[in-house]
């Protein structure tokens, strides 16, 4: 399966320029993330006089366009409306998937796709068929536009009646966050993020929803819009939506509890506002980005808890990052089998293919050594403490956004090198796992068996 450059011929001895979806999609985002920096660059970009740092406008061009939120300038007060323009469409267009989006609009063009483009919004959006593609892209953007309108709704009607805000700025603020909670981004208009509305349940439950739908994947809340019965769920949407409950209540509980006498966080509200903010707190990892507390201030207990969560991450196939739920529960379900000593790996009704249990541990291991390796260069090149420095690299890595404060402080070197390990979280897991099922070949023979001592 090769790719060339569309509209190009092929000539005698000449090597494609593109042999695997993948690379389609990590240029295109590439691309996307070069132009974003170029606007964020110009001076209208810019509330104040001058124009953006080369460092400034790339980092926040990448986290916006693989939808983390994490910044090194503040995003209401330095980038103008231009400029917030331009981190809205970044985050837009990076949410709902770069290639996902040329397809449609080729779609709506011309009324026909090419087998190209369908193969290549296939690898991204995991459809699975070719022919599925055109009913997944409608789908997909019917979906997000709902999901962002009703909560753009909500959001704006809650700061006209509760906080007394004009209807344009209003509107300004509940399209921004809106978009930003659905596709998980995290960018917030206010220098406190949500810290604001901590106990407001108008503001953060309908951010929370759209986080958390956002973060199930596409193909998940695709297929729960034709069916509703867990009964007739799919694999995939009874590993996704189980595992991300769980994680919701594991996680507002483990929260709750280590916060509960902060007087930092959680200590200075009542028990509604703890609750509230526990439960917010817990979702945010999925991999939103939003913070109603302090982060800064938590116990280091709960920064490694989230840490945790965050690495963890959301569904796939969606706007949220992490080596994604479903990866987590099978490598449960393969450590739950051995233990048991049971000659394959069950899930529910469902016997997982050994493929899939590989394609899981690869994409987990290497997610813990970029993690852990990054977490000892970016140490070396600072003096903050461990759990600070871990807590940021996980962050970038999975795409969450959420912060203890110290991203700005990092040298550019340290930015730099968060801005790789947020493409590489974005890209890494979808373009490694398509990369590995492309690369699936049978072989007709077998090797004498060998057993290495384990333990």
């Amino acid at each position: 399966m090769t790719f060339s450059i569309p509209g190009g011929r092929l000539g005698r001895g000449r090597q494609p320029l593109f042999r695997h979806p993948s690379q389609v999609v990590v240029s295109a985002f590439a691309a996307t993330i070069a132009l974003g920096a170029g606007l964020l660059m110009l001076p209208v970009s810019r509330a104040g006089e001058g124009h953006a740092s080369f460092v400034e406008a790339l980092f926040t061009s990448t986290s916006a366009v693989c939808v983390t939120g994490l910044v090194v300038v503040d995003t209401a007060s330095y980038w103008s409306g231009f400029g917030e323009v331009v981190i809205l469409a970044l985050i837009q267009v990076g949410g709902f998937g770069i290639m996902t989006t040329a397809s449609l609009l080729g779609l709506v063009i011309a009324r026909r796709m090419g087998l190209r483009s369908r193969l290549t919004a296939a690898a991204e959006t995991k459809s699975l068929g070719i022919g599925d593609v055109r009913s997944v892209l409608l789908g997909v953007a019917k979906v997000s536009a709902l999901f962002e309108v009703v909560t753009a709704v909500l959001l704006t009607g809650r700061l006209v009646i509760g906080y007394d805000e004009p209807l344009g700025r209003a509107t300004h603020l509940g399209v921004f966050h809106a978009i930003s909670a659905f596709n998980n981004a995290g960018f917030a208009l206010y220098e406190d993020s949500l810290m604001r509305f901590v106990t407001d349940p108008w503001i953060c439950l309908p951010v929370a929803a759209a986080v958390i739908v956002g973060g199930l994947g596409f193909p998940v809340v695709l297929e729960l819009r034709r069916q509703l019965r867990p009964r007739a769920w799919s694999t995939h949407a009874k590993l996704t939506v189980g595992m991300t409950g769980l994680l919701l209540v594991l996680g507002t509980l483990f929260v709750t509890t280590s916060e509960w006498s902060n007087p930092a966080t959680l200590g200075a509200l009542d028990t509604r506002g703890r609750l509230l903010a526990g439960f917010f707190h817990a979702v945010m990892p999925r991999t939103a980005g939003f913070n109603s507390l302090d982060v800064g201030a938590m116990n280091e207990g709960t920064w490694l808890g989230t840490t945790v969560l965050m690495f963890i991450g959301g569904g796939s196939a969606g706007t949220a990052g992490g080596i994604k739920v479903t990866t987590f529960i099978l490598l449960f379900f393969v450590i739950y089998a051995e233990v048991r000593g049971e000659p394959s790996v069950r899930a529910f009704d469902r016997r997982i293919d050994a493929r899939v249990q590989r394609q899981a541990l690869t994409v987990a291991l290497l997610s813990v050594g970029a993690v852990v390796g990054s977490t000892l260069v970016l140490m070396q090149a600072t003096d903050f403490a461990l759990g600070e420095v871990l807590f940021e690299a996980t962050s970038a890595f999975a795409t969450v956004g959420l912060s203890t404060g110290i991203t700005a402080e990092f040298p550019e070197a340290g930015q730099l090198m968060l801005a790789g390990l947020m493409f590489l979280g974005r890209l890494g897991p979808v373009t490694l796992v398509s990369a590995l099922a492309l690369r699936e070949r049978q072989t007709l023979y077998q090797l004498p068996e060998g057993r290495p001592i384990i333990g």
